[in-house]
């Protein structure tokens, strides 16, 4: 327990450096450096508050309490981009916590979850991988839709904010029946049997400043994001697709990892296949009515590459986990999906 205090120790550290690099008007690049760190940071005091959190519920209830924390790093990020003009990094950013998790997280999640088992098969619920493979869909759907009418100039594509507004409403309805329907189901999980070693209440406060600090560090994370790739020289597309979307969904990157490593397979998968169906149907209808209220407008019109990814990579995950079994094979094909995207865009 020593050890836990002391790493929640330096997540707070690390937070207080980088704001004292953000508000001293230390370097961009220092800023950024610091503010990744302490986004990382924040990301392991929520996995193990979450942990302990969910000791005492089924892997449905805490798996949608942690992506619903992890994600508001993302959520902040966002924002922040959308209220500085950067649609392009809200864009990628936004879509490629999609390709981060759904791809690079849960492959990584795979390759380690097999560690445990003796036949090297990792194995788990099927209900939440084909749930979260129609909501994702769903959001492809309306993706596709409007890509087309785009490419062909049709009249629709006249009215692509009116449609993207629909289908965010029509999006966050069909997510509200499935998580009320599927937390209510879970309910009746049996909770683990460990016993936690921290508090109910103080499990909830650590929570709750994570997600706090994870609001300010993604303000300063993205205040010193456009600098850091100017200087670095890396497209700012690549920089929404891979280091934002990554740097926002540390918290399942750790969590489902380490979850994984303990053979707690379904509250592995249930965190990082949580995280996607929450990025998909919540979490991106919610910042495109939430964009109304800014000069800078997000909508579910997207690149033809990223429209393609996205299809291909929810028909990977039906194939891959829709049978509630996963080999080392399957992970490294979906970490090797992320990295063809990730190249790709790179010379987009």
């Amino acid at each position: 327990m020593g050890r836990r205090w002391l790493f929640v120790g330096l997540s707070a550290g690390f937070f207080v450096a980088a704001g004292v690099a953000h508000y001293a008007k230390a370097t961009d690049v220092l800023t950024f450096g610091l503010s990744t760190v302490a986004l990382a940071g924040l990301a392991w005091t929520v996995s193990f508050a979450t942990e302990q959190v969910g000791e005492r519920f089924g892997p449905g209830v805490t798996g949608v309490m942690q992506s619903t924390l992890g994600n508001l790093p993302e959520f902040f990020v966002v924002l922040f981009a959308l209220s500085a003009g950067e649609v392009v990094v809200a864009e990628t950013s936004i879509v490629g916590s999609v390709f981060a998790n759904a791809l690079l997280v849960l492959g990584a999640v795979i390759l380690v979850g097999c560690g445990p088992t003796e036949d090297g098969v990792m194995r788990f619920s099927v209900r939440l991988p084909k749930d979260n493979a129609i909501l994702m869909m769903l959001t492809s759907f309306l993706i596709v839709i409007l890509g087309i009418s785009t490419a062909t100039g049709d009249k629709a594509s006249h009215h692509i904010e009116a449609i993207s507004i629909f289908g965010a409403v029509a999006l966050l309805a069909t997510y509200l029946v499935w998580v009320v329907d599927y937390l209510r189901t879970d309910t009746a999980a049996e909770p683990s049997h460990t016993e936690p070693v921290m508090s109910m209440s103080g499990a909830l406060i650590l929570l709750a400043l994570g997600g706090v600090g994870a609001a300010f560090v993604s303000d300063w994370f993205i205040g010193a994001l456009a600098p850091t790739m100017d200087r670095l020289g890396i497209p700012e597309a690549f920089a929404g697709l891979v280091i934002v979307a990554i740097a926002g969904n540390a918290v399942e990157n750790f969590t489902g990892i380490v979850l994984a490593k303990k053979g707690q397979a379904d509250l592995a998968i249930s965190v990082v296949k949580n995280s996607v169906a929450q990025i998909t149907a919540f979490l991106y209808p919610a910042l495109v009515l939430v964009s109304l209220f800014f000069a800078t407008r997000l909508t579910f019109a997207l690149p033809p590459v990223l429209i393609a990814a996205l299809l291909l990579t929810g028909l990977a995950l039906w194939m891959i986990t829709s049978d509630g079994e996963a080999t080392r094979f399957e992970g490294v094909a979906l970490i090797a999906f992320y990295g063809i995207l990730a190249v790709a865009v790179w010379y987009e």
